[in-house]
């Protein structure tokens, strides 16, 4: 067991507590249900989508630039009904970060890179506030990872050192990031592997 002294849990949103909001599956199968060119919506989405997961577009513009820059025989509604419709909450995962929050007084907070739209969504839809009581995302602060000004602003906010914060993720270049500024950060693969890992350092 380590004798370190985890005090905040900081948490990924797409791949750890839900699955992704809007990712190439979820375009793919927009594309398809709506009658899009793949390659077309591929393109432009990549070419804005940063501007809008930094908050310096809404969601309305950015469907203008990747759908609606010509007519449609489908709604805007429509289709933003879809793309929120997709998430999935990963429920174990949410009801285990619960449960060590409560086992070990931690403080929780998020950090995401996600539009403001999608982010306001998720957080209302799947009661994630039940489980942090802060969410920086990427549309908020107008940072996004692996920029490490959205670190610190969390550390910032949670007033905990690094070196006693938790931060899980199921990027690899995200996680690294994290372990450079002094976190104890985790790759998320799946339930089992997390919660070894995490017990490993003094959390069980």
């Amino acid at each position: 067991m380590s004798d370190i002294k985890i005090k905040a849990l900081f948490l990924d949103v797409g791949g750890v507590l839900l699955t992704n909001g809007w990712d190439r599956k979820t375009r793919q199968g927009a594309a398809e249900k709506f009658g899009l060119n793949i390659a077309d919506l591929e393109e432009r989405h990549h070419l804005t989508y940063d501007t809008y997961e930094v908050g310096k577009i809404t969601l309305e513009t950015y469907l203008d630039r990747i759908v609606f820059y010509e007519k449609r025989p489908f709604s805007r509604e429509d289709f933003r009904s879809y793309m929120f419709s997709q998430t999935k909450p990963h429920q174990d995962m949410i009801d285990y970060c619960k449960a060590l929050k409560a086992a070990h007084s931690l403080k929780v907070g998020v950090i995401s890179n996600e539009g403001r739209e999608l982010s306001e969504y998720r957080i209302n839809q799947f009661q994630l506030g039940d489980l942090s009581e802060f969410f920086v995302m990427s549309a908020f602060v107008h940072f996004r990872k692996p920029d490490t000004d959205i670190f610190k602003l969390a550390l910032d906010i949670a007033q905990v050192p690094a070196r006693n914060c938790l931060y899980l993720d199921d990027r690899p270049l995200f996680v690294e990031v994290a372990q450079r500024l002094g976190m104890n950060a985790i790759q998320h693969k799946d339930l089992a592997s997390t919660r070894e890992a995490v017990q490993a350092l003094g959390l069980p």
